[in-house]
């Protein structure tokens, strides 16, 4: 899914506008397919881009102590209803020898929530991809989210937030619960 059609999108958005009523020739309505085109393009970059590329750049380490990276903003698009959730997403991992940079962490989480998506999903991947590409000991994702599918229609429960963690590898629970109390 590498490359998107815009053309096909605006073609369907204009159907869409027609199809609850509303004009696309309206003045204020004209340059929505093509607006609604560019941001599907955008909503969906992660599929062109691989995890492994900002995951690559790693540095020795001596010792195996815990590297927390916490409150990493990011949006997504539920698979379900084509709408965004939202929210914070902390990774934790034991390194073996090598540690990656901290910014590589939020640009891995990036590649993910650029899809559609489920947040269990989402949250998996990004735990997979550490423990991949890092050779980590151990990896804890928690992810913490808002879901606009469920906050702006159906039950309309405002503020309301879903919460999903990753565990892989080896972390022993007595030292999975003080992990994740550092991630809160």
């Amino acid at each position: 899914m590498n490359n998107i059609d815009k053309e096909k999108i605006q073609q369907a958005v204009k159907a869409i506008l027609e199809a609850i009523g509303e004009d696309p020739a309206r003045e204020g309505l004209v340059d929505t397919p093509k607006r609604v085109a560019n941001m599907y393009e955008e909503l969906t970059a992660g599929y062109k881009e691989d995890e492994k590329v900002h995951l690559s750049k790693t540095f020795a380490v001596e010792t195996g102590n815990i590297v927390i990276e916490k409150d990493i903003s990011f949006s997504s698009m539920c698979e379900h209803h084509l709408m965004p959730f939202f929210g914070k997403i902390a990774i934790a991992y034991i390194p073996k020898d090598r540690v990656v940079g901290l910014s590589k962490l939020a640009r891995t989480v990036e590649v993910f929530a650029r899809r559609l998506q489920l947040q269990e999903r989402l949250t998996h991947q990004i735990a997979q991809a550490v423990m991949d590409n890092l050779g980590a000991k151990g990896v804890i994702v928690l992810c913490e989210a808002e879901h606009t599918c469920m906050t702006a229609r159906g039950i309309r429960k405002v503020g309301s937030k879903t919460t999903t963690y990753a565990v892989l590898g080896d972390i022993d629970e007595a030292n999975k619960m003080h992990i994740l109390s550092l991630m809160r």
